[in-house]
């Protein structure tokens, strides 16, 4: 049982307000840790039996796979978290920079590396497709550089920008700069104008997926991903669930208490605020502010409650994100040079993702291989099985139009067959794989269908479009990588920020806070 708070008996000063967090993924863990740092009291509800959400392992004969975002970038971002909490990251998880970001092959043989060395890429891609497809990357890299810059703080950094606020912080020198970053052009076009090359434009153009989107309908904008691997990717020593479990331990020594295996059932509104919880249990939990960890479209669609159903506008079915197909792998990989990023691309991309579009499996899919015990020689570390995890973008529509057994493991066939003419031969036995597909990803995650990007990123608005850390009931905010400033890992927990600093703005006019400024961009009122 949950310490109940008994409102009748209990007004609490606005610094030692109570608030309920419900949900420990990224976001959650960051507003929760950021607010006990404050002096508030933090009750984290998880319904699973450990943090992470999204950042999610399957263990498969005592090998913990990581099963879902393996890519670590924008390490400032959780060092200034880490320091507001009077913390350092590199005391909690061990981080090695990836020389390689990323392999690629395509069906006629060729193969391409992504190096963290900028230069090295673009003697890479002179040998791939000549001196001219080289200097368009030189160029594709200051532009994206330029796009990030505009973007950073008037956009990731700003808790509810608008088009309006954008032009407002650029001012009338940043005005070039910012008509520069081409929002009304799709990500493809935009790629194209660098690639004459095919095989470059669906490298380049992936960084969609990124967001859960196809690169058809994307905005260009999204370029700016590339730079933010230029900045650096990070291995995780013991996988990607060690962050979560990080920022679980600083969270619980400052104060939070986190209770595993709680659902909650309904955000509790009392005179037109939320005041609390009701767990799945009968339990009642009060409160003066609640933050959702979650996808805001479980709210739109009344899973927490009618009384909190207009508490963000839904999305339809169209604009949902991309879901998956994945398999994780406790097995061989065998005669293709896996790196710990393999990206094997399809001949067509734009069928590809018009068949998705259209609801179907694609039937030639792109596959992503992450290969987590690949050393820097990309030599399996170790004599055992290696844990691999493959992915292939698949319709978020597990509500209405699931996939079949059928369509499932035909897919499979099809992943396979294509590894296999690329000289990769992946064994395990039946036991040792799990196939997780649109409807379990719609289980795990709560009125999504199956999206695990919240709202897909296509056109200039839609970004605009995502709900910001406040929602349209005073009380109940949002946190997660369905809402402002977007999907991954550093935006989640750039959201949990925002949605920390809300309430405490919005408990302020009773409270003496004061601003606190670090290092990386941060401050917390």
């Amino acid at each position: 049982m949950l310490n109940k708070i008994d409102r009748r008996s209990f007004r609490p000063l606005p610094s030692q307000a109570r608030i309920i967090v419900i949900g420990a993924g990224i976001g959650g863990l960051v507003a929760a840790l950021l607010l006990a740092t404050r002096g508030f009291a933090v009750t984290l509800v998880e319904k699973s039996k450990h943090p992470g959400g999204k950042l999610r392992e399957v263990e498969i004969g005592g090998h913990a796979i990581d099963s879902g975002p393996t890519v670590f970038t924008m390490r400032p971002v959780f060092e200034a978290i880490f320091q507001v909490a009077g913390a350092r990251l590199d005391d909690y998880i061990t981080l090695r920079r990836a020389e390689i970001l990323a392999r690629h092959s395509w069906e006629d043989g060729s193969r391409f590396d992504l190096h963290a060395d900028r230069e090295a890429t673009a003697q890479a891609v002179e040998a791939l497709a000549g001196a001219r497809e080289a200097q368009g990357y030189r160029d594709f890299c200051h532009r994206t550089a330029e796009v990030f810059a505009a973007l950073d703080g008037p956009f990731m950094e700003n808790a509810a920008p608008t088009p309006l606020s954008l032009a407002r912080s650029a001012g009338l020198a940043g005005l070039p700069a910012l008509t520069r970053i081409q929002p009304f052009t799709s990500l493809w076009n935009v790629v194209g104008r660098y690639f004459a090359d095919p095989r470059l434009q669906q490298l380049f153009g992936r960084y969609a997926t990124y967001c859960g989107s196809s690169p058809f309908s994307a905005p260009g904008p999204l370029m700016l991903i590339a730079h933010v691997e230029q900045m650096g990717v990070w291995l995780v020593e013991g996988g990607m669930i060690r962050l979560a479990e990080a920022l679980e331990t600083l969270a619980a020594a400052s104060g939070v208490g986190i209770h595993y295996g709680e659902d909650v059932a309904e955000v509790i509104i009392r005179n037109g605020r939320a005041a609390g919880v009701r767990l799945a249990s009968g339990e009642t939990l009060y409160a003066d502010a609640v933050i959702f960890n979650g996808d805001p479209s479980a709210l739109a669609s009344g899973l927490l409650g009618n009384a909190v159903h207009g508490a963000v506008t839904g999305w339809t079915p169209r604009q949902r994100s991309l879901s998956a197909l994945t398999w994780s792998i406790s097995g061989t990989a065998t005669g293709f040079p896996l790196s710990r990023h393999t990206v094997f691309f399809s001949r067509d991309y734009r069928r590809e993702f018009d068949e998705i579009a259209a609801g179907s499996l694609p039937s030639e899919p792109t596959i992503y291989v992450c290969a987590q015990d690949r050393g820097a020689d990309d030599s399996p570390l170790g004599d055992g099985p290696e844990r691999l995890f493959l992915l292939v973008n698949a319709p978020a529509h597990a509500d209405f139009k699931p996939l079949s057994e059928m369509e499932m493991a035909s897919c499979e066939t099809r992943v396979m067959e294509r590894l296999l003419r690329a000289g990769l031969t992946i064994s395990a036995p039946p036991e040792r794989m799990v196939r997780t597909g649109p409807a379990d990803f719609a289980t795990l995650f709560p009125g999504t269908g199956g999206a695990l990007y919240g709202r897909a990123s296509h056109g200039w608005a839609a970004s605009f479009q995502r709900p910001g850390a406040r929602s349209r009931i005073a009380g109940l905010y949002l946190a997660g990588g369905a809402v402002h400033p977007g999907p991954g890992i550093p935006m989640a927990a750039l959201s949990g920020r925002h949605s920390a600093s809300a309430v405490m703005q919005d408990l302020a006019s009773t409270a003496s806070f004061h601003p606190v400024a670090t290092s990386g961009g941060m401050s917390m009122p």
